[in-house]
């Protein structure tokens, strides 16, 4: 039966020797023997034992639990287990770098619209980043509240098309104004704005954001703090600590 040195396992399992005596400190590859002057020897059973520890370090299990797997008499009980946790860790890690991949991505394409770049441009950037989850949570809410005005809305059209019934448009006109109202104090009660000059973030007075001018993602207004009058972004407003 053919015997092996410890570099020459290492070889064979593509490792290195420091990492055969490591799995031999370890207990999970105790050599078959040792020479006369004190070398280690493994046999072709030690040999299969290493390639399957190397393709169980391949699939990302740690050290201790291949130790256990392979101390078990019966592996089979505890390798769905063992391979299911590390399923887990693993899908876990892809969407953690999944999510640092998008904001590099999300990142880079900020910058490309940054005139002068600054550092006070990436803080501006990242902020704005954090706060789209927020905002889509916002819109969310108005689409979901608004959607039974919308519905009162085309029935009253309709009816009044094909029947000529006004009453149903005078029932949405009596909701509808109260609901924008609603809406507008709902809204700006909880976004702020970013100022591109100063960096600051602020809150304008209802009537100033009401009718300024303003794009899906701006709002010209005018920044308290360095009195810069331009567009400004939206951001969600920040909750207060309690």
């Amino acid at each position: 039966m053919s015997k092996y040195t410890t570099g020459e396992i290492a070889k064979l399992c593509g490792v290195t020797v420091r990492t055969v005596q490591y799995y031999d400190t370890r207990g999970i590859l105790v050599p078959a023997e040792l020479s006369e002057g004190g070398r280690r020897l493994y046999s072709e059973d030690d040999l299969k034992r290493m390639k399957i520890i190397c393709f169980l370090r391949e699939l990302g299990l740690p050290i201790d639990s291949i130790s256990q797997l392979l101390s078990e008499d019966d592996p089979g009980s505890v390798i769905s287990l063992l391979l299911g946790q590390q399923e887990h860790s693993l899908r876990e890690e892809i969407r953690e770098k999944k999510e640092k991949l998008d904001k590099l991505e999300a990142l880079k394409k900020e910058l490309k619209s940054v005139k002068d770049f600054s550092i006070d441009s990436i803080g501006d950037i990242a902020y704005t980043m954090t706060s789209k989850d927020k905002l889509k949570k916002i819109h969310r809410n108005l689409l979901f509240t608004g959607i039974p005005v919308g519905v009162v809305q085309w029935t009253a059209i309709i009816m009044l098309m094909l029947k000529g019934i006004w009453w149903p448009l005078i029932i949405w006109i009596a909701v509808a104004i109260p609901y924008a109202i609603w809406v507008s104090k709902y809204y700006f009660s909880h976004v702020a704005y970013l100022c591109p000059q100063c960096h600051t973030v602020f809150q304008p007075k209802f009537k100033e954001a009401f009718w300024a001018r303003h794009t899906p993602a701006t709002r010209k207004l005018s920044c308290p703090s360095c009195s810069h009058h331009g567009f400004c972004v939206e951001v969600a407003k920040e909750e207060e600590s309690k």
